[in-house]
Order: C-alpha cells, then sequence, then structure tokens
C-alpha cells in the first residue's frame, strides 16, 4: 500500500489549505455571529456561504468527492475530506462536498436516468439547491433496513407513499428542494428486495416537514427533520433504478461516504489535538504550564498515536474501494466506521478536559465538535451494527493456526 498523494492530489491540498486558512477559518466568526442575532432556531442560509462557494469554485476546489468530477481517488479525496473536518460546519458545504449532498448526487450518477439527472443532479453540482435522505423512521429499528415501515404503493402510473421519516438532514433549509425517499414497494417480497427509492420534490402535496430535531441542544442551519407523508403522489417516473433495489442502493451509496465522514472526525480530531497542544502551552497550573504536567503528556502523545492509528486505517480502506469497490471493503469500512468517531471523541474529550469550563462552553469549537462526533456513532449505521459485521467476518475467516 502507497498511501503517497499523486502531485495532483498535493496541489489540491495545499489549495484547500490556502483557502481554509484565508477564507473558512475567518468565516467562522461571521458564520456563528449572522446565526446568533437570528436565533439559532432560524435555518435561513447565511450569506457568507455564498462567498466562500464563490471563492472554492475560483479555486478549483469543487465537487471534488467524486473521481469524475475532481479527478481524485477516493484515496486521494480521504485527505482532502480530512482538511474539510477542521471546519466540519462551513468547509464541506463551502466546496460543496457535504453529507448528504454527496450520497445523493452519487446515487443520482449511479442510479439516475437522464432526466432525472437533468432536473436534479445539475442544480445540485452547481450548489444551486440542497438535498435530503429520507430513510430513518422513528417507530422502528432502521439500523435494520427491512423494518422500513413507509408504504410506496404503485397507482396506475404514480407512486402513493405514507409514512413517516425523521432525522432527514437538511430538510430545515429552503433550499432543500428534492427528498430521496425509502420505502416498501413489496412488503411479502424477500428481504432485501422489498424496499425502493422514489424521489420526492420539496413542494409535493402531502409532504409536511413537522419538525426540526436539535444534536445535544444544538439546532443546525439545514436542520435534521421529521417528515411526515400522507398519500404523497409521485410520477412512476421517480423512482430510483427500480421496484427492489432500496437496499442495493443504500449499499451502493454509503461505501464511500463513510470514507468522507471518517476523514471529516479524523480532522476535528486534529484541531482538537492542535487546540490542546496550545492550551497546555499558554496555561499555568500548580506553578508550571500545563504542557509540563505528565498526566496532559500522555494525552497528548495518546492521542496523537490514536489519531495516526485510525487514518491510515480508513486510507487502507479508501485504496481497497478504489481497487476493489465497495464490496470489496464492506469489513474495513465498517470498522472505520467504529474506530474514527471514538477516537476523535476520545481526543476531543481530552480537550475539552484541558480546556476546562471553556472547553463545555461555546467559547471554542469542542463542546459542538463532540456533539457532532458522538451523533456520528449512530448515522449511517450504529456501531452495534458494524461491530456485528466485522465480527461475522472474523468468525468466518480461515487461519493458518488456531492452536
Amino acid at each position: 500500500m502507497d498511501f503517497a498523494l499523486s502531485a495532483k492530489a498535493e496541489d489540491v491540498c495545499a489549495r484547500a489549505w490556502d483557502f481554509m486558512r484565508e477564507h473558512v477559518f475567518p468565516a467562522e466568526a461571521v458564520y456563528d455571529q449572522w446565526r446568533a442575532e437570528r436565533g439559532h432556531d432560524n435555518h435561513e442560509h447565511p450569506p457568507v456561504l455564498e462567498e466562500l462557494k464563490a471563492e472554492a469554485r475560483k479555486r478549483g476546489l469543487w465537487n471534488l468527492f467524486h473521481h469524475e468530477l475532481g479527478g481524485l481517488s477516493n484515496l486521494e479525496y480521504a485527505s482532502v475530506a480530512e482538511i474539510t473536518g477542521w471546519s466540519p460546519t462551513i468547509a464541506p458545504e463551502a466546496m460543496n462536498v457535504g453529507a448528504p449532498d454527496t450520497g445523493n448526487m452519487e446515487t443520482l450518477m449511479l442510479f439516475g436516468t437522464p432526466e432525472q439527472k437533468e432536473r436534479w443532479l445539475s442544480p445540485l453540482l452547481e450548489g444551486e439547491i440542497r438535498s435530503g435522505f429520507a430513510m430513518t423512521e422513528p417507530d422502528v429499528a432502521s439500523s435494520d433496513a427491512r423494518n422500513i415501515q413507509t408504504s410506496i404503493v404503485r397507482d396506475g402510473d404514480e407512486y402513493v407513499i405514507n409514512g413517516r421519516k425523521w432525522w432527514t438532514s437538511g430538510a430545515a433549509d429552503e433550499r432543500c428542494q428534492i427528498f430521496i425517499v425509502m420505502g416498501k414497494t413489496d412488503p411479502d417480497g424477500p428481504p432485501h428486495r422489498q424496499q425502493s427509492m422514489v424521489l420526492v420534490p420539496r413542494d409535493t402535496p402531502g409532504l409536511e416537514i413537522i419538525r426540526h430535531l436539535p444534536v445535544f441542544g444544538y439546532q443546525d442551519q439545514h436542520g435534521h427533520s421529521e417528515l411526515r407523508f400522507t398519500d404523497v403522489r409521485v410520477p412512476v417516473s421517480n423512482i430510483l433504478s427500480g421496484e427492489g433495489d432500496g437496499f442495493m442502493i443504500a449499499q451502493a451509496r454509503l461505501g464511500p461516504g463513510r470514507i468522507h465522514h471518517c476523514m471529516r472526525a479524523i480532522g476535528m480530531a486534529e484541531r482538537a489535538l492542535a487546540l490542546m497542544v496550545e492550551r497546555t502551552k499558554n496555561r499555568v497550573a500548580f506553578g508550571r504550564p500545563l504542557a509540563d504536567q505528565g498526566t496532559v503528556r500522555e494525552a497528548i502523545a495518546l492521542s496523537r498515536i490514536e489519531i495516526d492509528q485510525a487514518r491510515l486505517y480508513v486510507l487502507k480502506t479508501a485504496d481497497l474501494i478504489d481497487k476493489y469497490g465497495a464490496k470489496g471493503a464492506k469489513t474495513e469500512i465498517s470498522a472505520i466506521k467504529v474506530a474514527a468517531p471514538k477516537v476523535a471523541l476520545d481526543v476531543i474529550d481530552r480537550a475539552i478536559q484541558v480546556h476546562g469550563g471553556a472547553g463545555v462552553s461555546n467559547d471554542t469549537v469542542l463542546a459542538r465538535f463532540y456533539a457532532s462526533a458522538r451523533t456520528l456513532r449512530i448515522v449511517d449505521g450504529p456501531d452495534a451494527v458494524h461491530i456485528r459485521g466485522v465480527a461475522k467476518e472474523e468468525l468466518a475467516r480461515e487461519r493458518p493456526y488456531a492452536g
């Protein structure tokens, strides 16, 4: 495995760092102040993001998440994703590489018809609209897709959709114009052929946005929303791929996306470590800088060791996806989805501890980072599901010697 970046990827990463230092980090305070002045229950779009998007496009830092668009492999893009993780609220959207849009764009690229791509993919690639992915439901354990209750019933040339969804990220923002909705078209069919995905425009009659769910008390600008579908009708042409392909689409969608999530988590961990180191050099307790305290040095050292271990694991997984596809890296994808958020949480927690009361306030990014990293242990499959998959593969592995 050679994880050295190509000359092109090195150049992209250098330009990404310049963009972060010159524009993104200074914009964080502007973004936060704009939202604070309007109340964090307000989900309007902060204008500074449009300024950042224009700057990112000018610098060639746009749509880098997919090899057909940005010319980078999954392995190469992983390093870019880590950089955006240093400012996860702003940087991904500024470069049009944020979730859930990247996964939805990849889904449309893989499974959309020419008409679907023209209507929805093109404006998503241009950053003109945003999108939502409606899969999780409040009444069932949605980590097992077989439990999905939302019904998608064909009636002539239309599908009729009924059900409830929640944690549909993006729905609070009026720019979110299209939802990919997963439901059952054949509840009596084989377990993994019951589900389908359909495209539902935001203004479709019968689609209601009920509420926007906070994450550990934080209301993200784009929101994480509960939706209700009551006799929602869409043309049959709005189906993705075909009836019964929902589970297959979900698996295809989540492979590269988990690389992005994990590398952004590592970026958060790196920024937390940087804050920790800076704090320990400048803070004095018991007559000497915190950096001279043994327990603090241990926290710093463990953080560096764990971050580098997690990064190598994620890069290995990205390399496997490049070589063999998501199916050929399924065990590793599950493993990093457990490992990377845990490392991020541990590092962020140490940084919070070093900062004391400031660490749990909004004076630093650490509290929000912690909330975000903790949520990662649930989204895109909870830890228990991924651990179950890794264990299954390990139990089936042939070994040269077990005596």
